[in-house]
């Protein structure tokens, strides 16, 4: 949408409010989220005005001229012409919108090792919503506890937590950038309990499992996570899955799964995450929706009419996605899970393994031709020792270095422990499309935190990480037009919150924590590529956080006011 058409929007549905009731001598203008009107009226001197801004609340609701007052941490006054605040914004010709629900991010600990968060409030994201793909941080065990706390060491990070929900009361004490909330992965709860073996677990096993979870959904983590491709979360079957998403009873919590598969048998897969709901009586979030290879791609409209018509039948589901065609993993991905039992180590011994090397070859091999080939392929991240594979793409690095590309992936995994990173190029841009456009749908980033500076700014990830926000909002909604800016930000703000119960955030009213986004319609977008993926998205010039102006006129202020949010 051009600023001009934009801003005759926004005009015309303001005009109404020359009516508006007039209460104390002051104009109150009527707020319509979710349908029920309320009354949004002016209060004492604010902290800070944005003034001009066209307001999108979050709902969907068209868009107004209005102004938007803050005092410390909450959002005081919406109305027009507002009395002057201690500060003063002025967002003329800009959009203002509920700060940002990433709802299924990695930030996760990388917000320890650079508290600016800069990768993510630079796309105007306030809420980080972590613990996704089964691998929430923790529980964990005495030794998982030692392991970790001497690999974050040599980072610069001490923990000295356990669990998701011990995570996210470290972030209220730290303070980054951004809010952060965390599921509790399925994957953690079978490492704590099962270990990495590949068998089903025993009733006392999943009744410990039980135990634990409600007692960290009891301490704020918001749902259950399963990462069904991984180790061992994809280890649990579909009985073990229901028995632990059943204890989301009467939270309204959501189970989010990272299906079991999202290529041959991706319609299976979201066949069992809606089994799991359905079984279990819980909202269910499918994570990163997408049909991976060109054989697979009829199979996107396939899996959302499965979803709308769960949907229809009163499953409370929606799933995610990121605006790219290409996904992230690790490059053990490329081989089945069952092989993958044990551990890295026992995973690399089987790679050689006379009994075993050639199953493991012809699998991965496969793989790739379902995405394409080889340089369908690309490595992200590596240790310093195998830098020089970073960034570049399997097949041209194989060429170069005059090795078959299968031998040069062994090479690779061996000299990192089986520790390497790689996206894959195998979705459909007009899936993407269709799939973000999907009233059920909302947007994520699945990606980290990172910045163009200090120990953030290694390897080559994906461009999601800086980018997935102003590219919904720049090449989704305004270059191609597949959907309206008022529906892109509702699937950001208002739509992942109440999926998470979290009431007052993800919205533009009186009372709601004060995460605002302010953003140029016409210039928003990503610049972050594959090719070179550390640089900040351009047109969205200021975000606050719990008040706290975090980034303004383009530039991080140094303000670090984020904190743990827990549902409801």
């Amino acid at each position: 949408m051009k600023r001009r058409t934009f801003v005759r929007h926004a005009t015309v549905a303001g005009v109404g409010m020359a009516t508006a009731p007039v209460f104390g001598g002051q104009r109150l203008v009527a707020d319509t989220i979710e349908g029920a009107p309320a009354l949004v009226g002016l209060g004492q001197r604010a902290d800070l005005v944005l003034r001009g801004g066209i307001v999108f609340d979050g709902t969907g609701a068209a868009p107004r001229s209005l102004d938007v007052a803050i005092t410390g941490d909450r959002i005081t006054a919406i109305s027009s012409n507002l009395p002057a605040g201690g500060e003063e914004l002025d967002v003329t010709g800009l959009a203002v919108a509920p700060g940002f629900v990433d709802i299924h991010s990695h930030a996760d600990m990388n917000l320890f090792v650079n508290r600016n968060a800069e990768s993510r409030i630079r796309q105007g994201v306030t809420l980080e919503v972590v613990g996704q793909d089964g691998g929430s941080i923790g529980p964990w065990s005495d030794a998982q506890f030692e392991s970790n706390r001497d690999s974050w060491r040599r980072r610069g990070v001490e923990i000295d937590f356990r669990d998701p929900a011990g995570f996210v009361e470290r972030i209220t004490r730290e303070a980054p950038a951004v809010n952060v909330a965390s599921m509790v992965g399925n994957g953690a709860l079978r490492g704590l309990v099962v270990g990495n073996e590949d068998r089903p677990a025993t009733p006392a096993e999943i009744e410990r499992m039980q135990d634990i979870l409600s007692d960290l959904l009891e301490r704020g983590c918001v749902g259950l996570s399963s990462g069904l491709e991984y180790t061992p979360s994809g280890f649990a079957d579909a009985a073990e899955l229901v028995a632990l998403a059943s204890v989301l009873v009467g939270t309204g919590l959501p189970y989010a799964s990272h299906m079991r598969n999202e290529d041959d048998r991706l319609l299976g897969a979201v066949e069992e995450a809606l089994h799991v709901g359905r079984v279990a009586g819980v909202p269910v979030q499918i994570s990163h929706l997408k049909a991976q290879g060109q054989r697979n791609y009829w199979k996107a409209e396939a899996a959302l009419d499965l979803i709308q018509r769960a949907s229809d039948d009163g499953v409370d589901v929606h799933f995610d996605r990121y605006p790219y065609t290409a996904y992230a993993t690790g490059l053990t991905n490329l081989f089945p899970s069952s092989y993958r039992a044990g551990g890295s180590q026992a995973f690399l011994a089987r790679l050689r393994a006379p009994e075993t090397a050639a199953v493991l070859e012809d699998a991965a091999r496969d793989k790739v031709a379902l995405l394409g080939d080889w340089n369908s392929v690309q490595i992200s991240s590596t240790n310093d020792e195998t830098a020089w594979a970073r960034g570049r793409l399997l097949g041209d690095l194989a060429r170069e270095r005059g090795i078959d590309p299968y031998l040069l992936t062994l090479e690779l995994l061996e000299a990192n422990g089986g520790g390497v990173g790689m996206i894959g190029h195998g979705m459909g841009e007009q899936n993407t499309a269709m799939i973000l456009s999907h009233p059920l749908g909302m947007l994520c980033s699945d990606g980290g935190a990172y910045a163009p500076y200090g120990p953030l700014s290694t390897g080559a990830p994906h461009p999601r990480g800086y980018g997935s926000f102003p590219r919904l909002l720049g090449h989704y909604a305004r270059d191609t037009g597949a959907l309206t800016l008022e529906s892109a930000i509702h699937k950001v703000t208002r739509m992942p919150a109440l999926k998470l119960g979290i009431e007052d955030r993800g919205i533009l009213r009186m009372g709601a924590h004060a995460d605002v986004v302010a953003f140029d319609p016409d210039t928003v977008a990503d610049r972050a590529s594959f090719d070179d993926p550390h640089q900040y998205p351009t047109g969205i010039p200021h975000v606050v956080v719990n008040g706290a102006l975090t980034l303004r006129d383009g530039e991080h202020t140094g303000a670090l006011a984020g904190r743990g949010v827990t549902a409801g």
